[in-house]
C-alpha cells in the first residue's frame, strides 16, 4: 500500500493511494463491513496512530482498500487531484544519519566513521508535499539533502539485525535541508538545530509498504533543483545500511511505530559545491526514491512571504 494523509473537503484523512485516485480508509471499512453485516470498526483518525495499532488496524485498512478497489464502488475513490496531500505522518521523533554515504562523506571530509553518526530533527520541522519550505533571514546558507525515509512500524528494542526489517512499516521520501551557517560557521557547530528549523524535513508523498518497495538495498535517490540533477546516488552505497542502523539504534534508544530514520544522502548538495550553492526563494525542489515516490516542494522567504 501507499499510505497517505490527506485533506479533503476541510478534513484530514488517512488512507491510501490507488492509481491516480485516494481512498480514505473509515469510510471504505464502513462499507465493507456493511455489506457483510457486520459492525462498525473504527480506525485511528492518524497515521501514527493506524501503525501504533498493529496488525489488526493494518488489515482492516488493507481490507477497506481492496473494497473500495472494486469496480462498482469508484465513489469510494477521490480523484489524487482533488485533495491535497500532507506529510504521510507527524513522527515521535525523527533520527538523522550524517555522512552515510561514501560519496559524501567524501565530499564532506573527517575520519572514516566507525559507528553511525546520529542528530535529532524536530517534529516541528515536517512539512508535506507541495509545502513552500520558509527561510528564515538568520538561516544564511540553506541547502538540500534528498534521503530515503525509514518509517517505523512496530516497537524495536535491542534488535538483531537479521530481524530489523520486520520492523519497518514502510518508506517515504524525505529532504533533510539544513543551515549550513549553523551546521559549520558557528562556534559551536549545532547540527540538529541548523537541520530542526521549521519546515526543514519536507517528506512524502506516503509511506510505501515493504511489498511496494521489496528490500530497501538498491534503491536510486535524485533531487533536482529548478530542473537540474544536483543529486543522484543509490542505496547500496549506504555504509551504514538501513536493518544495521534499526539495530545499533535500538541499542540505546526504543523506535516506536511512527519514528522515522533519514538515512543519509549521496554526494552533490550545495555547500560542497565550488562555488558553494545555496537555496533561495522561489526555487523548486523535486525529490525521487526509486520505488517509493517523489516529493516535489518550494523555497520561500520568512520576512517576505515570497513563494515559490
Amino acid at each position: 500500500m501507499k499510505l497517505a494523509s490527506f485533506e479533503a473537503e476541510g478534513a484530514r484523512q488517512i488512507g491510501a493511494v490507488l492509481g491516480d485516485a485516494v481512498v480514505a480508509f473509515q469510510p471504505a471499512l464502513d462499507a465493507a463491513r456493511a455489506a457483510a453485516g457486520e459492525p462498525r470498526q473504527a480506525l485511528p483518525a492518524d497515521m501514527r496512530g493506524l501503525l501504533a495499532s498493529g496488525e489488526a488496524a493494518m488489515a482492516a485498512a488493507a481490507r477497506a482498500l481492496a473494497f473500495a478497489a472494486r469496480p462498482g464502488n469508484a465513489a469510494l475513490r477521490r480523484p489524487l487531484a482533488a485533495v491535497r496531500l500532507l506529510a504521510p505522518l507527524q513522527p515521535g521523533k525523527i533520527l538523522g544519519v550524517g555522512r552515510n554515504y561514501a560519496d559524501h562523506a567524501k565530499e564532506v571530509g573527517g575520519p572514516k566513521l566507525a559507528a553511525p553518526r546520529i542528530f535529532l530533527k524536530p517534529t516541528s520541522s515536517v512539512s508535506g508535499p507541495g509545502d513552500v519550505v520558509r527561510i528564515p533571514p538568520a538561516a544564511l546558507k540553506p541547502d538540500w539533502e534528498v534521503e530515503l525515509g525509514v518509517v517505523i512500524g512496530q516497537p524495536a528494542w535491542q534488535v538483531e539485525e537479521g530481524a530489523a526489517l520486520d520492523h519497518v512499516a514502510g518508506y517515504t521520501v524525505l529532504n533533510d535541508l539544513t543551515d549550513r551557517a549553523l551546521q559549520f560557521d558557528h562556534p559551536i557547530g549545532m547540527t540538529s538545530f541548523g537541520k530542526g528549523l521549521d519546515g526543514f524535513c519536507p517528506m512524502g508523498p506516503w509511506i510505501a509498504t515493504p511489498e511496494e518497495v521489496g528490500e530497501p538495498w538498491a534503491l536510486d535517490l535524485r533531487c533536482t533543483l529548478n530542473g537540474e540533477e544536483v543529486q543522484h546516488g543509490n542505496t547500496r552505497d549506504l555504509i551504514f545500511p538501513v536493518a544495521t542502523l534499526i539495530t545499533w539504534l535500538s541499542r540505546f534508544v526504543t523506535l516506536q511505530p511512527g519514528d522515522v530514520i533519514a538515512t543519509g544522502t549521496p554526494a552533490g548538495v550545495g555547500h560542497f559545491r565550488d562555488p558553494p550553492r545555496y537555496l533561495k526563494p522561489g526555487d523548486r525542489l523535486r525529490l525521487e526514491v526509486e520505488k517509493v515516490g517523489v516529493l516535489e516542494h518550494g523555497i520561500g522567504g520568512h520576512e517576505t512571504g515570497d513563494a515559490a
